[in-house]
Protein backbone atom coordinates (compact mmCIF):
# COMPACT_ATOMS: atom_id res chain seq x y z
CA UNK A 1 0.00 0.00 0.00
CA UNK A 2 1.24 3.28 -1.15
CA UNK A 3 1.31 5.84 1.62
CA UNK A 4 -0.30 9.21 0.99
CA UNK A 5 1.69 12.16 2.20
CA UNK A 6 0.54 14.09 5.43
CA UNK A 7 1.82 17.60 4.39
CA UNK A 8 -0.48 19.74 2.20
CA UNK A 9 1.46 22.06 0.19
CA UNK A 10 0.15 25.80 0.89
CA UNK A 11 1.38 27.29 -2.48
CA UNK A 12 -0.50 24.87 -4.84
CA UNK A 13 -3.64 25.64 -2.15
CA UNK A 14 -3.51 29.10 -3.35
CA UNK A 15 -2.90 28.18 -6.81
CA UNK A 16 -5.87 26.24 -7.01
CA UNK A 17 -8.22 28.97 -5.41
CA UNK A 18 -7.12 32.14 -7.03
CA UNK A 19 -5.96 30.44 -10.76
CA UNK A 20 -3.00 32.20 -10.88
CA UNK A 21 0.56 31.59 -10.23
CA UNK A 22 1.85 33.30 -7.61
CA UNK A 23 4.14 35.73 -9.55
CA UNK A 24 1.08 36.80 -11.63
CA UNK A 25 -0.84 38.00 -8.58
CA UNK A 26 -1.11 41.58 -8.04
CA UNK A 27 0.92 42.84 -4.95
CA UNK A 28 -2.09 43.15 -2.57
CA UNK A 29 -2.89 39.44 -3.21
CA UNK A 30 0.72 38.45 -3.49
CA UNK A 31 1.46 40.01 -0.29
CA UNK A 32 -1.70 37.78 1.39
CA UNK A 33 -0.63 34.21 -0.02
CA UNK A 34 2.91 34.78 1.14
CA UNK A 35 1.47 35.55 4.74
CA UNK A 36 -1.02 32.38 4.59
CA UNK A 37 2.20 30.34 2.94
CA UNK A 38 4.45 31.51 6.10
CA UNK A 39 1.51 31.19 8.37
CA UNK A 40 1.78 34.85 9.09
CA UNK A 41 -1.38 36.84 10.22
CA UNK A 42 -3.23 39.50 7.76
CA UNK A 43 -5.52 40.55 10.19
CA UNK A 44 -4.51 44.46 11.96
CA UNK A 45 -7.01 47.79 12.57
CA UNK A 46 -6.22 49.69 9.71
CA UNK A 47 -8.69 52.33 11.08
CA UNK A 48 -6.42 53.46 14.03
CA UNK A 49 -3.29 53.24 11.76
CA UNK A 50 -4.49 55.61 9.23
CA UNK A 51 -5.65 57.90 11.58
CA UNK A 52 -2.16 57.87 13.49
CA UNK A 53 -0.61 58.92 10.12
CA UNK A 54 -2.71 62.33 9.97
CA UNK A 55 -0.71 65.16 9.79
CA UNK A 56 -1.62 68.35 11.72
CA UNK A 57 -4.18 69.97 9.21
CA UNK A 58 -5.83 66.65 9.00
CA UNK A 59 -6.81 66.37 12.35
CA UNK A 60 -7.99 69.75 12.11
CA UNK A 61 -9.95 69.14 9.37
CA UNK A 62 -11.78 65.99 11.01
CA UNK A 63 -11.86 68.52 14.14
CA UNK A 64 -14.38 70.95 12.24
CA UNK A 65 -16.09 68.47 10.42
CA UNK A 66 -16.49 66.84 13.94
CA UNK A 67 -17.72 69.97 15.11
CA UNK A 68 -19.93 71.53 12.63
CA UNK A 69 -21.36 68.29 11.84
CA UNK A 70 -22.98 68.10 15.54
CA UNK A 71 -26.66 69.41 16.81
CA UNK A 72 -24.11 71.60 19.45
CA UNK A 73 -23.02 73.97 16.61
CA UNK A 74 -26.17 74.34 15.17
CA UNK A 75 -28.43 75.21 18.10
CA UNK A 76 -25.00 77.74 19.29
CA UNK A 77 -24.85 79.34 15.97
CA UNK A 78 -28.43 79.95 15.74
CA UNK A 79 -28.53 81.32 19.60
CA UNK A 80 -25.10 83.80 18.16
CA UNK A 81 -27.44 84.90 15.18
CA UNK A 82 -30.59 85.87 17.44
CA UNK A 83 -28.43 87.62 20.20
CA UNK A 84 -27.15 89.58 17.04
CA UNK A 85 -30.10 90.51 15.22
CA UNK A 86 -31.50 91.41 18.44
CA UNK A 87 -28.49 93.16 19.81
CA UNK A 88 -28.32 95.20 16.42
CA UNK A 89 -32.28 95.74 16.35
CA UNK A 90 -33.13 96.67 19.78
CA UNK A 91 -30.82 97.52 22.29
CA UNK A 92 -28.62 100.06 20.53
CA UNK A 93 -28.69 103.13 19.57
CA UNK A 94 -26.45 103.42 16.94
CA UNK A 95 -26.08 99.51 15.74
CA UNK A 96 -22.64 98.84 14.24
CA UNK A 97 -24.90 96.16 11.90
CA UNK A 98 -28.45 97.88 11.19
CA UNK A 99 -30.93 95.54 9.07
CA UNK A 100 -30.83 94.00 6.46
CA UNK A 101 -27.41 92.81 8.51
CA UNK A 102 -24.97 93.37 6.24
CA UNK A 103 -21.83 92.69 7.92
CA UNK A 104 -23.44 89.56 9.54
CA UNK A 105 -24.20 88.33 5.74
CA UNK A 106 -20.35 88.79 5.38
CA UNK A 107 -19.44 86.83 8.45
CA UNK A 108 -21.79 84.04 7.61
CA UNK A 109 -20.45 83.86 3.96
CA UNK A 110 -16.79 84.39 4.92
CA UNK A 111 -17.33 81.29 7.34
CA UNK A 112 -19.22 79.04 4.56
CA UNK A 113 -16.41 79.66 2.55
CA UNK A 114 -13.84 78.34 4.81
CA UNK A 115 -15.80 75.46 7.04
CA UNK A 116 -16.78 73.74 3.09
CA UNK A 117 -13.65 72.68 1.99
CA UNK A 118 -12.47 72.01 5.19
CA UNK A 119 -15.95 69.22 5.40
CA UNK A 120 -14.77 68.16 1.55
CA UNK A 121 -11.38 67.49 3.15
CA UNK A 122 -12.57 65.37 6.00
CA UNK A 123 -15.45 64.01 3.74
CA UNK A 124 -12.05 62.53 1.09
CA UNK A 125 -10.12 61.38 3.94
CA UNK A 126 -13.19 59.42 5.27
CA UNK A 127 -13.59 57.87 1.74
CA UNK A 128 -10.50 56.68 1.85
CA UNK A 129 -10.55 55.17 4.97
CA UNK A 130 -13.41 53.10 3.78
CA UNK A 131 -11.30 52.10 1.06
CA UNK A 132 -8.29 51.09 3.10
CA UNK A 133 -11.11 49.20 5.34
CA UNK A 134 -12.21 47.04 2.11
CA UNK A 135 -9.23 46.41 0.97
CA UNK A 136 -8.62 45.01 3.94
CA UNK A 137 -11.56 43.19 4.39
CA UNK A 138 -10.78 41.47 0.80
CA UNK A 139 -7.36 40.15 2.01
CA UNK A 140 -8.76 39.13 5.32
CA UNK A 141 -11.60 37.11 3.45
CA UNK A 142 -8.84 35.52 0.82
CA UNK A 143 -6.63 34.38 3.81
CA UNK A 144 -9.71 32.73 5.65
CA UNK A 145 -10.54 31.35 2.35
CA UNK A 146 -7.32 29.80 1.62
CA UNK A 147 -7.46 28.34 5.23
CA UNK A 148 -10.54 26.73 4.59
CA UNK A 149 -9.39 25.27 1.72
CA UNK A 150 -6.44 24.10 3.26
CA UNK A 151 -8.63 22.71 5.72
CA UNK A 152 -10.81 21.05 3.67
CA UNK A 153 -7.54 19.24 1.99
CA UNK A 154 -6.25 17.93 5.07
CA UNK A 155 -9.82 16.45 5.88
CA UNK A 156 -10.00 14.59 2.60
CA UNK A 157 -6.19 13.54 2.75
CA UNK A 158 -7.16 12.05 6.69
CA UNK A 159 -10.10 10.48 4.91
CA UNK A 160 -8.33 8.60 2.50
CA UNK A 161 -5.68 7.67 5.27
CA UNK A 162 -8.44 6.05 7.27
CA UNK A 163 -10.18 4.30 3.91
CA UNK A 164 -6.40 2.89 3.19
CA UNK A 165 -6.46 1.87 6.31
CA UNK A 166 -9.58 0.17 6.65
CA UNK A 167 -8.84 -1.73 3.34
CA UNK A 168 -5.34 -3.05 4.70
CA UNK A 169 -6.68 -4.17 8.19
CA UNK A 170 -9.76 -5.87 6.38
CA UNK A 171 -6.67 -7.19 3.56
CA UNK A 172 -4.89 -8.47 6.49
CA UNK A 173 -8.11 -10.37 8.57
CA UNK A 174 -8.91 -12.24 5.08
CA UNK A 175 -5.24 -13.31 4.72
CA UNK A 176 -5.76 -14.63 8.54
CA UNK A 177 -9.40 -16.38 8.03
CA UNK A 178 -7.84 -17.66 5.11
CA UNK A 179 -4.40 -18.97 6.99
CA UNK A 180 -7.23 -20.69 9.88
CA UNK A 181 -9.26 -22.53 6.98
CA UNK A 182 -6.03 -24.31 5.40
CA UNK A 183 -4.87 -24.87 9.12
CA UNK A 184 -8.47 -26.26 9.91
CA UNK A 185 -8.44 -28.68 7.06
CA UNK A 186 -4.83 -29.74 7.40
CA UNK A 187 -5.99 -31.01 10.79
CA UNK A 188 -9.36 -32.66 10.38
CA UNK A 189 -9.43 -33.63 6.83
CA UNK A 190 -12.54 -34.77 5.32
CA UNK A 191 -13.61 -38.89 5.95
CA UNK A 192 -13.13 -41.02 2.19
CA UNK A 193 -14.73 -43.70 3.82
CA UNK A 194 -18.39 -45.17 2.33
CA UNK A 195 -21.34 -46.65 4.74
CA UNK A 196 -21.89 -50.58 4.58
CA UNK A 197 -25.35 -50.72 3.17
CA UNK A 198 -25.96 -54.24 4.23
CA UNK A 199 -25.18 -57.80 5.58
CA UNK A 200 -23.63 -59.86 2.79
CA UNK A 201 -24.30 -63.27 2.10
Amino acid sequence: MSAIPNHVDRRKTAQRLLHKELDQLPPDERRVVERFIARGSIARNVIREFHETRTLGERVADRVAEVGGSWSFIISFLVVLAIWMVINSFFLLKAFDPYPYILLNLVLSCLAAIQAPIIMMSQNRQADADRVQAQHDYEVNIKSELEIMQVHEKIDRLREQDWAMLVELQNRQIRMLSALLERATCENPPSTDSPTTGDSR
